[in-house]
């Protein structure tokens, strides 16, 4: 089709008129570019790759296939790269307390390289947990033709005929404690459990937000949970760099695609894959940068709707290579389309609805399977991340309610103000059935950056506790969590949130049937406390995680930086 170049070509209309002309070329003639590709467009590729963390390592040749694809479709690629944090080697750290952070950072990155350099489109290629929701905010800020490339999820590691995913070493760490594993099978696990590049293996938060990225209809069908170490996935990410040439062409942009039935169509897939508590936190911020009217207690409306159907870990048995060898998200999208509750007339990145890459998807999961259950097998008939209130948690909080024998729990509470000291509690065997752990000043500001206990909670699970002990915090979760936990406490303790004014000792009640967060203190006696509490001074007064503690938004908004 014939276009003119000052509708595909920002930066050429805006380099070829008046004077500007030849010193703005002469910068992309140091580049060896030639006059024939000033009226091409320019399409960045946003690459993650890094040597930080397996998730990443393996980005480069996506890349690669990405800038090959650009370029077969008539299209010059202009690469930058985007920072990673890796939350698994950050977890128990100081360092994890930068992985939110690296969220905004990479968002940033992409806004300001596409807006800075005027990119007629992007293409985000990205791995770790932070590179899918700070990509995607950045390519909504931006809102120049994109789509986003997953570098692919984990094979699973293997030992005494069972298979192995990073969450096995942090269970590994608890069961040892416990005296239930040898030290020597203790580091079996740990050699063997990551066998190569690629994101964590289970539903957790990276193939989570793949999955719910590729619903959005802001990646390619099929993409979301293929492996790294397989080759279909630089074919895909070939294909995709040419269906954005496409999309570029017909001015096809994220917030077309990125409506509020396009995030409901998101939702519902996180809910009927058992995805992650993060994606609650992420899709807040994703929704803000959107600009789609969305809320907290949206999530709850989304989870009494929608069914749990696919058998996936952390409290399931599959991983998300199973997932796609069992027809992957379009599966799954197509039983949801069938029963209603997805929308079918949502635009994509193909170009098409969701409908149309439907069309030839079977009606129903093949039967030589069990990943992904029929609609009226589910796991759960409701979703697994309710949204929980009570004076604790008045602006709300996140659990993950599936998967548990008894989901209530009233218990004294054990108060920790750090991260490492609940971990010592766990491991000295000074947590006993029936307590109730509480881990406050870890939130968005307290944290700051909102750090994940993956740590103390693989512990209890390790332990024996994952049933019959409570944790909540204002912090996060890792995708991997699974038990009586809640997270995401909102106002949190450093802005005086009631969790802030918990005793050791007080009655604190968990109760995911009732959707409650309660501490059983009298109304008078905690009004009585909140007299008298100071906010305590910041761990950190220069650099990044100062900037993020001052102007972090509540979780309940998602703990985004812009909202004034």
């Amino acid at each position: 089709m014939a276009t003119s170049p000052l509708k595909i070509n920002r930066r050429s209309a805006n380099i070829t008129e008046g004077k500007s002309r030849a010193p703005n070329r002469s910068m992309y003639y140091a580049m060896g570019y030639e006059e024939t590709d000033f009226v091409k467009p320019m399409v960045g590729v946003a690459n993650g790759h890094s040597t930080i963390t397996p998730c990443n390592s393996g980005l480069q040749k996506l890349a690669d296939a990405a800038v090959a694809g650009i370029e077969e479709a008539g299209g010059n690629a202009q690469i930058f790269g985007t920072p990673t944090i890796s939350d698994g080697m950050s977890m128990g750290t100081e360092g994890m307390k930068y992985s939110l952070v690296s969220r905004e950072v990479i968002s940033d990155c992409i806004e300001t390289c596409v807006g800075g350099q005027w990119m007629d489109g992007v293409l985000v290629v990205g791995g770790c947990d932070k590179n899918m929701p700070g990509g995607m905010m950045g390519i909504l800020r931006a809102n120049v033709p994109a789509i986003y490339v997953y570098g692919g999820t984990i094979l699973p590691g293997t030992f005494k005929g069972k298979d192995l995913n990073i969450v096995s070493v942090f269970e590994a760490v608890g069961e040892n404690a416990a005296g239930k594993l040898s030290d020597a099978d203790l580091r079996e696990i740990e050699m063997r459990a990551v066998p190569g590049t690629g994101s964590c293996g289970g539903m957790y938060t990276a193939n989570t937000m793949s999955s719910a990225f590729e619903a959005l209809g802001m990646s390619l069908p099929f993409s979301s949970t293929m492996a790294n170490p397989h080759g279909e996935i630089e074919a895909a990410a070939k294909h995709a760099a040419k269906v954005l040439i496409e999309a570029i062409k017909k001015d096809l942009k994220p917030r077309d695609i990125v409506t509020k039935k396009a995030i409901e169509n998101a939702v519902a897939v996180i809910m009927a894959t058992g995805g992650s508590t993060n994606a609650v936190l992420h899709f807040l911020a994703i929704t803000h940068a959107a600009q789609v009217d969305w809320t907290i207690d949206d999530f709850e409306r989304m989870r009494k709707r929608v069914p749990v159907i696919c058998d996936l870990k952390p409290s399931g048995k599959y991983l998300a290579v199973d997932l796609h060898k069992a027809g992957g998200i379009p599966q799954v999208m197509k039983v949801l389309l069938k029963a209603g509750l997805i929308h079918g007339d949502c635009m994509t990145i193909t170009g098409k609805t969701v409908a149309e890459n439907l069309a030839d998807i079977p009606d129903t999961p093949s039967a030589d399977q069990d990943v992904i259950r029929a609609f009226d097998k589910p796991m759960y008939t409701e979703g697994h991340l309710a949204i929980l209130k009570g004076n604790l948690s008045p602006e709300g909080a996140v659990a993950k309610i599936t998967g548990l024998k008894n989901p209530v729990i009233t218990g004294p509470a054990r108060v920790f103000d750090d991260e490492q000291s609940a971990l010592k509690a766990i491991l000295d065997n000074q947590i006993q059935p029936g307590d109730v752990m509480v881990l406050r000043y870890l939130g968005p500001k307290g944290g700051p950056g909102m750090p994940e206990m993956l740590a103390p909670t693989s512990a209890l699970i390790g332990a024996g506790l994952g049933q019959s002990v409570g944790l909540i915090t204002d912090g996060r979760f890792s995708g991997a969590t699974w038990g009586m936990v809640v997270g995401h406490v909102a106002p949190e303790a450093a802005a005086g949130g009631t969790i802030a004014l918990i005793h050791e000792g007080d009655s604190v009640t968990i109760d995911a049937r009732q959707l409650l967060l309660q501490l059983n203190v009298p109304d008078a006696e905690i009004e009585k406390r909140r007299a008298v509490w100071k906010a305590p001074a910041p761990r950190y007064t220069r650099g990044v995680l100062s900037k993020f503690a001052h102007n972090a938004s509540t979780a309940s908004k998602g703990a985004v930086l812009d909202l004034f």
